[in-house]
């Protein structure tokens, strides 16, 4: 049988760790909650990904968070479950499939509707396989077996049954409203899916003829075209300039019509000629400015976006911006055309097609958002009251402030798409056009009589139905156990942009239709970005993959990932130069563990995370420290007596005392951060208790000890060094889960943890502040202190490691508890603790109070200048000292401690100063 030292490879390897463990923790069942109804739950949805592809930084980023918590609360003993899913993403998804099939000469119109919806569940099997792999490589501990799809019949049940009975409550119905309309795509979008960026484009002055043929008004605008659909123009009521002209009527150029001059406080005098002209039919200002003056709304353009039959028979059929260029010569012949002018404007385009949006009025399906139910509320009154007390708390908090503005200034929502992927609206229409909305066709057709029915064709907006995941993944409208363990869900992990989209509907709906939050608190992280700051997009050639990162890439595939699909194409060359600058050699293999550590160190409470490579260089070299520092420990345990018995004999040294009380600190600070969800603060605990701590001192400390104490400090040392090691596997599994369940399964038996099949399963590690001493950790500081003014005094005389040289340390005998191990540290053939130092022109240093002298042949003027130089920096920090006491009023208004600090630390200077210069003085 092999020892647990042969188990471990020499070196860290990650690959075959990740593919050992991960398999076998699926197939175990670690993944699914206790329903142990008496336990504490604790339950995250999985934030869906889209179908469209595979997963990016940002899932890997989200799932780190969402992963960290899920594991550290197994391991509290929680009923704990992460709730797995993937989104239909109904646009994404239906132009990726749509793309696919342009490549094949084919287009969805000439499959059909039944056939084109096969092809996209072909995509669907393709895509998420490739999802659900990459969460699986990334050490996602989710609940497979509750895996959902949006699209999947239970789901897409839940999504009929909300869709009917908000019809029924009165809270969904159907109207023409203005709405933003992709022509490319051919459907209405929502605000998430439209990107608006400056651009250069012109404000065109046109002069109106006033009707009675006295004068003109000159309005600016950026659209000409909209112009064949205006039905007013309108001034400030308090525009001196227009206020005898309020009621009159314009002509309105190139069209055989006469509109009213109207006045609204929505117009700003200053900008332009303070002239606007209203448009409701395409402009969503103008649409809420005839609300308000009851004026009609003509629509110009068709879904497509060419000039309709409403506008002039000469630029019917027009493309939209070729019947711009027609009506700009048009006025210009009239006479009706001003100045041109050059302006940045900002232009909406559709994040999919990058095709200018259209405010269009169409026909659509809309959530009433603040219409009172029977509880005489509103969904958003709701929404709102929630957070106000407190039921769900957002971290940051500041993040309330965008939440509440939003929901305060809403529109009622937008929900059908012209579309052909996606939950097709439960409406049935009559030769009539009478509406019938029902749970199945048959219901409807028993609502209409009998009457032949026609199904809408429209599709639900896809933020509808994520909007029901909290209740509808759980089995609402059953009341399941699930259902009444995880809602609400513990926390939600999410981005900061899609607060208003999908955060606030969740809270919306499930308030609506269960009484309950969605969840008690919303983690909002950052975005991940470049290096340099600026947005991660395969179109502009600076994504990062995360699997890449894991196995590692060469730079010739990673060149080809990063000029593929970009926006434009003759960025390539410049692209490439940047990413042969940054990862001259591709990128090396890190590991997941060194993926989401670096990612944990990132997750500060801030809006961006600029992610690093060179993070992860360091924290694969922080595996490869752990895995070592296991090795040397497994070397000094294994085979031995650690004192694990009850009533074994144990005698511990104070640095055994030190490091368990710094493991009590380290527990309680790793566990504040993960219950308060600063993972950063989580990373940066565990990194410096580990690597500092523990592998750079402890251990060093243990070696004396264990070569050097009694048999009883011996035991309690090897106890000491084997059980915090166990726990430290412990602290760290939730970030690093696959190197630490490496571990701790070699690791565990000899600390006695024999009753545990996984590290998944082990027992959070409690802080015990009895076990913090004081004494020890003074003592430690000590020999730390004295130990690195050995260690400068070598490095100052030019002494190499191999040369060991005899010390002196001046002192009382309680020193002498040092010496093995002062000796060990600093390369030393022997240690003498004396009351004196001895005269002698051997250098000295200074630790604290403590005097210590290297016993070397001196190089007179070379110590001569170390002891200047030493002075110098002594006297500087003393002046400074001195000058911060004196300066006027600082010692009245100082808090007491502080003086008393300040006062002690200029005594310290004061001695060392003065026992330099002694030491100079020898020399001379």
């Amino acid at each position: 049988m092999s020892t647990a030292l042969e188990q471990l490879a020499k070196s860290f390897e990650p690959a075959p760790i990740e593919a050992n463990w991960y398999p076998r923790w699926e197939s175990a069942n670690y993944f699914s909650p206790s329903m142990d109804m008496n336990a504490p739950s604790f339950a995250i949805q999985l934030p869906p990904p889209n179908v469209t592809g595979t997963l990016h930084m940002g899932h890997a980023f989200n799932q780190t968070i969402c992963d960290g918590l899920i594991r550290y609360h197994r391991m509290r003993g929680d009923n704990t479950v992460w709730v797995p899913g993937t989104d239909h993403a109904g646009i994404a998804t239906q132009i990726v499939v749509e793309r696919q099939l342009d490549a094949q000469g084919v287009s969805r119109h000439d499959l059909g509707r039944p056939a084109f919806i096969e092809k996209v569940w072909d995509w669907k099997k393709h895509s998420g396989d490739t999802i659900t792999g990459q969460m699986r490589r990334m050490g996602a501990s989710v609940d497979w077996r509750r895996e959902y799809f949006t699209m999947d019949d239970k789901m897409s049940g839940t999504v009929t049954e909300v869709f009917v009975r908000l019809f029924e409550q009165g809270l969904i119905y159907r109207g023409k409203r203005l709405v933003n309309w992709d022509p490319v795509l051919g459907t209405a979008v929502s605000d998430l899916e439209v990107v608006s960026e400056e651009e250069d484009g012109h404000l065109w002055h046109i002069h109106y003829p006033l009707a009675n043929g006295e004068g003109q008004l000159t309005v600016a605008t950026t659209r000409p075209e909209t112009m064949l659909g205006d039905v007013a123009v309108m001034v400030h009521p308090e525009d001196e300039r227009y206020a005898h002209l309020i009621g009159q009527m314009v002509k309105l150029p190139l069209c055989e019509r006469e509109i009213p001059i109207i006045a609204d406080d929505y117009v700003d005098k200053a900008f332009g000629t303070g002239v606007v002209k209203v448009t409701p039919a395409h402009d969503f200002n103008d649409y809420a400015v005839g609300q308000r003056h009851g004026l009609p709304q003509i629509s110009i353009l068709t879904l497509d976006a060419k000039i309709n039959d409403n506008a002039p028979a000469s630029y019917q059929g027009l493309e939209r911006f070729a019947a711009r260029k027609q009506v700009v010569a048009d006025l210009e012949a009239g006479g009706f055309l001003g100045e041109i002018k050059k302006h940045k404007l900002m232009v909406p385009r559709g994040d999919r097609t990058g095709s200018v949006i259209e405010p269009m009025l169409t026909d659509q399906w809309f959530v009433a958002m603040s219409k009172a139910d029977e509880t005489g509320k509103s969904i958003t009154q709701k929404a709102l009251e929630v957070v106000e007390n407190g039921e769900v708390q957002f971290v940051p908090g500041d993040w309330i402030n965008t939440y509440n503005a939003w929901l305060k200034n809403i529109q009622d929502w937008c929900i059908s798409r012209q579309l052909w992927w996606g939950h097709q609206i439960p409406a049935w229409y009559d030769a009539d056009g009478q509406v019938y909305v029902a749970r199945t066709e048959a219901e409807a057709l028993a609502k209409s009589g009998g009457k032949p029915l026609t199904r809408d064709n429209d599709v639900l907006d896809t933020w509808f139905s994520s909007a029901l995941v909290p209740f509808s993944s759980l089995g609402w409208p059953q009341e399941t156990p699930e259902l009444k363990a995880f809602l609400p869900s513990s926390v939600l992990v999410t981005g900061y942009d899609i607060i208003f989209f999908w955060v606030a509907r969740m809270v919306m709906m499930t308030k609506h239709f269960t009484g309950k939050v969605p969840f008690k608190h919303v983690y909002i992280h950052g975005l991940v970005r470049d290096g340099e700051g600026q947005k991660m997009s395969k179109s502009e050639g600076n994504v990062l993959d995360p699997v890449d990162l894991i196995d590692g890439i060469a730079l010739e595939p990673l060149l080809e990932k990063r000029t593929t699909g970009l926006r434009r194409p003759e960025k390539a060359p410049q692209v490439a130069a940047k990413t042969q600058k940054e990862f001259p050699d591709g990128i090396p293999a890190y590991g997941v563990d060194a993926l989401r550590f670096t990612f944990a160190s990132l997750a500060s409470l801030g809006r961006s995370v600029n992610f690093d490579q060179k993070r992860c260089e360091g924290y694969r070299n922080f595996c490869n420290k752990l895995w070592n520092a296991t090795r040397f420990v497994l070397m000094n345990v294994e085979g031995k007596d650690c004192g694990l018995e009850d009533g074994a004999d144990l005698d511990y040294a104070f640095a055994d005392r030190w490091i368990i009380g710094k493991l009590q600190e380290a527990e309680k600070a790793v566990t504040l951060a993960l219950d308060t969800f600063r993972f950063d603060l989580a990373a940066q605990a565990l990194y410096e208790f580990v690597w500092n701590e523990y592998c750079d001192w402890y251990i060093e400390l243990a070696k004396v000890s264990a070569q050097t104490g009694s048999e009883a400090q011996q035991r309690a040392t090897r106890r000491t060094l084997i059980r915090v090691l166990e726990t430290i596997l412990r602290l760290n599994h939730p970030i690093m889960p696959f190197i630490t369940e490496e571990l701790w399964q070699v690791v565990a038996p000899l600390a006695g943890k024999k009753d545990t099949a996984s590290l998944m399963l082990a027992q959070w590690p409690v802080a015990d502040d009895s076990k913090i001493d004081p004494a020890a950790y003074a003592d430690v500081e000590e020999l730390k202190a004295i130990a690195f003014a050995a260690r400068n005094l070598r490095g100052e005389m030019g002494l190499p490691p191999s040369q060991k040289v005899p010390m002196f340390i001046e002192g009382d005998a309680s020193l002498g508890r040092f010496a093995d191990y002062i000796k060990s540290l600093a390369k030393l053939s022997e240690v003498h603790v004396v009351s004196a130092l001895p005269e002698d022109d051997a250098p000295v240093a200074v630790a604290g109070t403590t005097r210590l002298m290297l016993k070397v042949e001196v190089d007179k003027a070379a110590e001569s200048a170390r002891l200047t130089k030493e002075i110098a920096k002594t006297e500087d920090g003393l002046a400074k000292m001195v000058a911060k006491l004196e300066k006027p009023g600082y010692i009245d208004k100082a808090p007491a401690h502080l003086v008393e600090k300040d006062r002690a630390l200029v005594a310290d200077l004061e001695d060392k100063l003065g026992k330099l210069q002694a030491q100079l003085a020898k020399l001379k």
